[in-house]
């Protein structure tokens, strides 16, 4: 059976898609297809910042993104340096939460201690951030995009804990999308699944799955690789059939397979 994943490949340096190679060992067949650009912005005032970790009580991570803002910025010789002979060791006494696995990984590449990165979500980073944060303390550096969600900085505030955040990307539809899925799915035909992991991947892509699989979109089962993708999907009218219990490769495909099996699809 055929899944799509509305997603970026993995880096080519770091070998096969880990989403493929997990589906793969359920006999699914998967195919990405790039949904997403990004434009990096502010980075100039984002490194000024992160050159003064005495000014904030750590650093909060939603996204990759913003850990690939970190990486541009390095690639200057100067800001290298300093990063490498002291900014790195002082925000390492600071906590850096991040909401995932694959933020985490990123996190350890430039050379810090990631926290939390069982959280999974949002929601679920935002408690975990106030149960070990005062109230009324240094502000935590919250690098972000364009279309953050509301539902870490909202809690946060709730609970007195000051959160500073800077937009440092924003997200547009990848340049090639329309032409990808039409290729795809004249190819490959109906997919027994397809996978959307952002919300904004079913802002740019869903009327283009609708056009493409006509009255066969009954036949799909879509999935979500968090709640606020699937809630996104619901809003838009598409039954989830499966949300991943955490955003991994593993829990994705055991959902996937669970959903397909059990729909004898």
């Amino acid at each position: 059976m055929k899944v799509l994943l509305l997603k970026d490949p993995k880096d080519k340096d770091s070998g096969p898609d880990p989403y493929i190679k997990e589906l793969g060992l359920y006999g699914f067949e998967a195919t990405l297809v790039p949904v997403l650009s990004f434009e990096y912005i502010s980075l100039e005032l984002f490194f000024e910042k992160l050159s003064h970790p005495e000014c904030y009580g750590g650093l909060v991570f939603t996204s990759p993104r913003a850990l690939e803002a970190i990486k541009i910025c390095l690639k200057e010789n100067s800001k290298n340096e300093a990063w490498s002979k002291s900014l790195k060791q002082r925000w390492n006494t600071k906590p850096a939460y991040v909401v995932g696995k694959a933020t985490a990984s990123l996190v350890e590449e430039i050379g810090l201690t990631p926290q939390g990165e069982k959280s999974g979500n949002a929601e679920k980073l935002a408690g975990y951030i106030c149960s070990r944060e005062k109230p009324n303390s240094s502000a935590l550096l919250f690098p972000c995009g364009a279309l953050k969600r509301e539902v870490l900085p909202t809690v946060l505030r709730e609970k007195g804990i000051p959160l500073e955040s800077l937009t440092v990307y924003q997200t547009t539809q990848h340049t090639d999308l329309q032409e990808s899925l039409s290729s795809y799915f004249s190819q490959q035909g109906i997919p027994a699944s397809v996978v959307f992991f952002s919300p904004s991947g079913v802002k740019f892509c869903l009327q283009h799955i609708r056009k493409l699989s006509g009255d066969f979109i009954h036949h799909i089962k879509f999935a979500a690789i968090g709640p606020a993708t699937a809630e996104a999907l619901e809003a838009a009218g598409i039954p989830v059939s499966c949300t991943a219990e955490s955003p991994t490769p593993q829990d994705l495909a055991a959902g996937i397979h669970k959903a397909l099996h059990l729909q004898n699809c």
